[in-house]
């Protein structure tokens, strides 16, 4: 008997009305560009905002509820100067959005659907954005953030897998092109809400990532009838066709999906400093007079987005024709690739650093220019066919939860990201971009042994292979 999918597209004739892929990718890949453009704009303020504004005094006391969450959090560190105290805040945050996607998933698929779930999410998200133009607002605004977050983010991507049944070897391929929306999305969020958090006022650049958020949404809604239908209405015909509970295969390819996610973690630790120590260190060490005028170190963001979609478009037209000529790699061969390319870029940043300190010269543009191509390169071989093993391996009836633990490794990255962020003021700036790149080449190394030791059980499968 063949098996029984949570959605009828898989199983219908292949749809290619988007660039060889279905409709729906399209309308998912547009609504959650719009989701990171609010997202991404946001964050590329955070910590700057916070660093040179919100946590100093004559605005630190508006914050309702400041002291007694900032008395936690220094409980855990220690006490924090602002800069610090900004890095660990932003660590907590970005790595919170990664956490909250398991509730999101969970609730997804046990209560509501997916389609509710993700128009709260948007919802939230808009609020918290609107909320981040008020320093009082500060704390309900990441919360409102983060929960919408959850809701959304996961089961957005879910359902980009859902798409696809296990055998369509388009699903890399399509997050692929999915995450090229996104850095689309990402290169102007940090022209427009940077510019104008920086150059006009910082809550003009929020409340441009909430308005993103709300046509997020729009575009979402419009494009329901190319989705595929929510969990919770085929969840019962799934479970009936394929039984209770998981298979012995099920169950050691979720066990070894969740042993990927500590060493996915470290391979992300470079990409992931971008919004963090990278736009602090870049502030202060970059020149950044561009054509004879001071560029905002926000609009490195951009530039990171743009290189992104340009490494993304190389790497699928590469596999594409790698396809042509040699079996293409599995997506767990692919991670430790990229993992090994994305190790070299740190070292970028430390060569300029080293560099700056010899000469008393702020490093050029160049290096970091260097240091995206090269994360870039690699990351587009990390993140986007993650996402494709997780939808693909993963048991179909805990597809939205699997969604959510796969971004665990995020959450992961981010806060050792804010922890690592308070030693750039305890090391020198080579020695810290040094061990970011012993950290990742450590992840790539760990994935290889994985791949050779237990690659078989995450191999792809066709239709009756998942009987």
């Amino acid at each position: 008997m063949a098996t029984q999918t949570l959605t009828s597209h898989a199983d219908a004739p292949l749809d290619r009305r988007f660039f060889g892929h279905p409709l729906g990718l399209g309308y998912l890949a547009f609504a959650e560009a719009w989701e990171r453009f609010s997202y991404y704009g946001m964050q590329s303020l955070l910590v700057l905002y916070m660093g040179q504004q919100l946590l100093l005094p004559g605005h630190v006391e508006h914050v309702a509820a400041f002291a007694a969450f900032r008395a936690t959090i220094e409980r855990a560190y220690g006490h924090l100067s602002p800069g610090a105290l900004a890095s660990v805040i932003f660590g907590l945050y970005a790595g919170g959005v990664y956490l909250t996607p398991l509730a999101g998933g969970f609730i997804a698929d046990r209560i509501l659907g997916r389609t509710a779930t993700i128009t709260i999410g948007a919802v939230l998200m808009a609020l918290g954005h609107f909320l981040m133009a008020f320093e009082q607002s500060f704390l309900a605004a990441l919360a409102c953030l983060l929960v919408g977050v959850g809701c959304f983010k996961g089961n957005i991507a879910s359902q980009v897998g859902e798409l696809y049944g296990p055998g369509d070897l388009r699903r890399a391929d399509a997050f692929q092109i999915y995450l090229l929306g996104i850095n689309i999305a990402v290169i102007i969020a940090p022209l427009v809400c940077g510019t104008l958090g920086q150059k006009v006022a910082w809550h003009w650049g929020f409340g441009a990532a909430g308005i993103g958020m709300l046509l997020g949404l729009a575009v979402y809604l419009s494009g329901r009838r190319w989705l595929p239908p929510d969990v919770r209405q085929a969840r019962a015909k799934a479970i009936v066709a394929r039984g209770g509970g998981l298979s012995r295969n099920e169950i050691l390819a979720v066990i070894l999906l969740v042993a990927l996610l500590p060493v996915m973690a470290l391979a992300a630790l470079g990409n992931q400093e971008i919004f963090n120590a990278y736009l602090v260190w870049g502030d202060k060490h970059l020149d950044l007079v561009f054509f004879g005028q001071s560029m905002p170190v926000t609009w490195l963001v951009s530039l990171d987005a743009f290189i992104s979609s340009g490494t993304i478009v190389l790497t699928v037209a590469f596999w594409r024709w790698w396809a042509t000529k040699r079996k293409e790699p599995d997506e767990i061969t692919k991670l430790w690739l990229g993992a090994g390319i994305a190790a070299f870029a740190p070292l970028f940043l430390g060569l300029a650093s080293a560099q700056e300190a010899l000469t008393g010269h702020k490093a050029g543009l160049a290096w970091a220019l260097a240091f995206h191509v090269v994360n870039d390169i690699g990351y587009s071989n990390i993140f986007p066919v993650g996402l494709a093993l997780f939808t693909r391996a993963a048991p179909r009836r805990i597809a939205g939860l699997m969604l959510g633990v796969y971004y665990l490794h995020l959450f992961a990255a981010n806060m050792t990201v804010g922890w690592l962020g308070g030693l750039q003021e305890k090391m020198p700036a080579a020695t810290f971009w040094f061990l970011h790149a012993g950290l990742v080449a450590f992840g790539a190394v760990v994935i290889l042994l994985l791949s050779l030791a237990f690659g078989r059980v995450l191999a792809p499968t066709t239709e009756a292979e998942v009987d």
